[in-house]
Order: structure tokens, then sequence, then C-alpha cells
């Protein structure tokens, strides 16, 4: 093989230069048109991906904003589960299951709660157990706790009723914001959400009621601040304030039903203290409410069902079917 001389070589160079000037030009041509291709492409398809998560996300300010705790609070929504109940008027069944797990169109009670509240963005439920309470615990863990902090209450040693419940609950939480309480037997067509923004945003506990035919009633006063409570029937009337019928004759007071689901402020755990072992919440709320503020959300339509005997477990189907 016989190379060419370095004055031969440089002769060369000039004729060869241009030629691959003009490839290395063509190929540049080439390169960068498929380049801005390739690039207008993937831009169009960035925009349209970042406009569908921009859609996504004004739909869930427009919510947010139209809900102010769920806003200030995101981190934190709280929920207890009363679950510990015998169920002893859903015999047989609750011979070999605790009433939470009562199917209802296939679905435990427990689940279609759990559900419910996680939907309005719950994040931390506390499910109080005693009766077949490792059939609750185990179910809520094979469902790998339905993707949010479910945490347990065990009452197992003695049932400690709803205000003994909801004191020995409480300190289960990681956090300090309320806690909407809720039967896990009862259905409705409450709007949670708006309950849980109205106790949040005034800092006061606030009791779901509607007016519903009942022997017994919670009293409020013209501002639905709780002040008593009368047994229609009997004609008992409970009240801290001395004087209720003072009250009354000033201001005809309300007379609203309680469903049971509430909002409670854990600004008055320390006013529990002196209340020991089982005992109700409403108990305690008619030994504090000429003290502190507690109050009540009137819900005009609210459509309730307690699923206490055999006979409601047809009309809970129905109900759940038409939610």
């Amino acid at each position: 093989c016989k190379y060419p001389s370095a004055a031969q070589a440089v002769a060369i160079v000039p004729s060869i230069v241009p030629s691959m000037w003009q490839n290395i030009s063509t190929r540049s041509s080439v390169w960068k048109s498929t380049f801005v291709t390739e690039n207008k492409e993937s831009t169009k398809s960035s925009l349209l991906t970042l406009n569908s998560k921009l859609s996504t996300l004004n739909s869930k300010l427009s919510t947010l904003n139209s809900h102010p705790s769920t806003l200030n609070s995101k981190l934190y929504m709280n929920a207890l589960i009363f679950a510990a109940g015998l169920g002893t008027r859903l015999k047989p069944l609750t011979d070999t299951m605790p009433k939470a797990m009562v199917p209802i169109n296939g679905k435990p009670l427990v689940q279609i709660l759990i559900e419910k509240l996680k939907a309005i963005g719950v994040t931390e439920i506390v499910i109080n157990v005693h009766h077949f309470a490792q059939q609750i615990i185990d179910f809520v863990q094979a469902n790998d706790h339905f993707g949010i902090d479910i945490r347990f209450s065990d009452e197992t040693d003695m049932l400690l009723e709803t205000g003994g419940g909801l004191k020995k609950a409480a300190r289960i939480f990681s956090n300090d914001q309320p806690i909407l309480i809720h039967n896990v037997d009862i259905l409705s067509n409450a709007d949670l959400l708006s309950l849980y923004d109205e106790a949040s945003t005034t800092g006061v506990t606030t009791l779901l009621v509607s007016q519903r035919d009942t022997q017994r009633y919670l009293l409020f006063d013209d501002t639905n601040r709780l002040v008593g409570w009368t047994n229609i029937a009997t004609g008992e009337i409970r009240s801290p304030f001395p004087d209720l019928k003072a009250l009354e004759s000033s201001c005809p007071l309300k007379k609203f039903a309680f469903s049971g689901i509430q909002v409670f402020h854990p600004s008055l755990l320390p006013l529990m203290d002196s209340w020991q072992g089982k005992f109700s919440i409403i108990d305690f709320y008619l030994s504090i409410c000429d003290k502190v503020e507690i109050r009540c959300h009137f819900a005009p339509d609210l459509q309730l069902l307690d699923v206490g005997k055999l006979d409601t477990i047809a009309k809970a189907e129905a109900f759940t079917l038409g939610c």
C-alpha cells in the first residue's frame, strides 16, 4: 500500500473538503429537521398533558375554595366510627359477627362508611371495637386499610358508651383536628363535608340534627346553641341553665332530633378529665353547654336509616342503591 506524499496530500485536500462539507451540511439539515419535527410532537404532547393536569388542578381548587376546612386542614381530617356495640337487635346475625360486618348489598356496614369517609377527604379513622373485635380488625387489614390510616380503639374489656368511647379514641389520632363521629349502623344522605367545614371554621362542636318524630329531643336557643334535652313522653327536661323556662318564655326553644352524627372539637377533651369509665356523650354535653358553646347543624332534607333490626336490612339495601 503506497501512501501519498505530504505534498500530494496537501494538493488533494482542496478538492475533498467541499464534498465533505456538503455531506455534513446535508446530514445536519436532515438531523435538524428530524429534531424539530420530533420536538414539535413532543412539545404538543407535553402541552396536552399539562393542560389536562391544569384542568384537574383547577377542579380541585374549585372544590377546596367551596370547602375552606379542606384547604386549611388538608393534611389531617379525622373520623371516629362507633362500632363497638353488641348489635343485640340484629340477632341471630350478630351471634357470629359484629354489627359492623353485617353485609348490605354484599358490603359490610363498616366498609360502606369507610369508603364514604374516604371520599370526602378523611385521612385518619379510628374504629372502636368490642364485640367480635378481631373480625373487624382482620377485615380492615385484609383490605390494606382501604388506602388510608385506620386505627383501632380496643374496648374488648369494657364497653365505654359514646362518651367514654370518644374520650379513649380521641387520644389515638396523630393530630388535634376536629373529629367527625359516625355510628357504623347509620346510613344517611348527610353532607358530611359541609358539617365538618362548619365545625372547623367556627371551632365549635357541632351536632347534626333534623325535624324528625321521636320522643327525645335536644333543645336549642335562637342562635342554635344547645341548652337542654327533653323527653316529651315523660315531660322530663334536663339543662344546666337554671333559668331555662325564662329563656323559653322570651324566645321559644327549638326541638330537634339528634342523628348521632357530629363533629367534636378536641378543645373539649380537658373537660372530660373528671369523667371516668363509660358515659354518654349527651350527658357530657348537657353538663357543659352553659359554659362552652355547642351548636347544631340543621339538615332540613336529612334522610336517616338506623340499620338496627333485621327488618331494616332490606330497607338499607334499597337505600344504598338509591344513593
